[in-house]
């Protein structure tokens, strides 16, 4: 509650409506006053202060207490609509209305403040152990490929006339495969960065989903990967309206994270097909597949397997559903009966599909 009326009115409109609550409050007690006891009406307008001050800051909440104590005063307390009070008794319950309003007001406040003050704690804990992660994950992730060109590089310098051209090759290729490697870790923090940042606008635009998907196969064979890539994509298939870099970005990342935990030479299945105004791409390997109790965590930042020895910031697959929820879709990740992953993504989206019943259309206007 205090989320949606403390962080979004203005503190003008937290005393009006505080007011406004208290007076409302206060013309139904005096409708129902002649089968309520004023006293009750009390609780009720303590109630009332109460649940203003569980939303509201500490001034307006004081507001309310003080009107709230007047009001039962003038309209409630016999005798009717003076300030005045007869007997003892009233007296000292419009006393104690008047502290109780005040003290409640100011100990809800307080308690508010702790709750504030705790949850600010608990957030600079979590992201201190985030970035822990993040930066444990980075000291591996990127010492490896730099320490890797860095050797390869200092051996290419100072030996290169003892070097044989078998020995240059291979040095060279070290120092590509260490460079895409480091490639893909600064390429998932930037994404990551950009869906964090919150200002990620799809940029959409006719699309061949054909050409995305084979400019993702096609990324992914220069990393020099065993598996082997099964394409199958529905001949029918519409261009749809999508962002092309994030689409290739998403298939990409699932190709690449089903690469990392599926049998060298097994095989790799992308499919794509369409129908009225929506793509779905479903991508599967024959690997060992996710633990049960771990699928729901998959899609969270910088989440690793218990069981994964293949490294990594944990960051591929986070990229996957915060693109695809950018896009307007959803992805789904289940094992297979047969062993291995499916992920599944459908993308709402503008096509050029023309259904039956268009066509029919079209050519009785033809």
């Amino acid at each position: 509650m205090k989320v949606l009326f403390h962080n979004r009115i203005t503190k003008r409109n937290q005393f009006l409506l505080s007011t406004l609550l208290v007076f409302v409050v206060s013309v139904i007690c005096y409708l129902f006053s002649s089968i309520i006891d004023y006293k009750v009406i009390a609780l009720i307008l303590l109630l009332t202060v109460s649940i203003i001050a569980i939303s509201f800051d500490i001034l307006p909440v004081l507001t309310a207490a003080i009107f709230s104590a007047l009001i039962w005063n003038f309209f409630f307390i016999p005798p009717r609509f003076t300030f005045h009070v007869h007997s003892t008794e009233d007296s000292i319950l419009f006393i104690m209305y008047f502290i109780i309003a005040l003290i409640n007001a100011v100990l809800t406040y307080k308690i508010r403040q702790l709750e504030k003050i705790a949850r600010q704690k608990e957030e600079k804990a979590n992201t201190v152990k985030l970035y822990n992660t993040l930066l444990n994950s980075l000291s591996h992730e990127l010492k490896t490929p730099i320490a890797t060109i860095i050797g390869a590089t200092d051996n290419l310098q100072s030996n290169s006339l003892n070097l044989t051209h078998e020995n240059k090759h291979e040095l060279l290729e070290e120092i590509s495969k260490a460079s895409f490697r480091l490639n893909q870790q600064v390429e998932n923090l930037l994404n990551m960065s950009r869906l964090e940042s919150g200002f990620l606008q799809p940029k959409n635009d006719w699309c061949d989903i054909s050409e995305v998907v084979y400019n993702s196969v096609k990324r992914l064979e220069e990393n020099k990967v065993t598996q082997i890539i099964s394409i199958n994509i529905n001949p029918d298939l519409p261009l749809f309206t999508l962002d092309k870099g994030m689409l290739e970005q998403i298939i990409y990342n699932l190709l690449n994270n089903a690469c990392q935990y599926s049998e060298p030479d097994s095989i790799i299945k992308i499919t794509a097909s369409g129908y009225t105004n929506t793509l779905q791409l479903i991508i599967e390997d024959d690997g060992k597949g996710f633990p049960e109790s771990e699928i729901k965590n998959v899609f969270n930042k910088f989440y690793r397997l218990n069981s994964s020895i293949t490294g990594g910031t944990g960051l591929g697959l986070s990229i996957v559903k915060g693109f695809t929820e950018a896009l307007g879709g959803t992805v789904k990740l289940i094992n297979k009966t047969s062993g291995g992953a499916c992920f599944t993504i459908d993308i709402p989206a503008a096509s050029t599909f023309i259904n039956k019943k268009e066509e029919a259309w079209l050519k009785r206007v033809y």
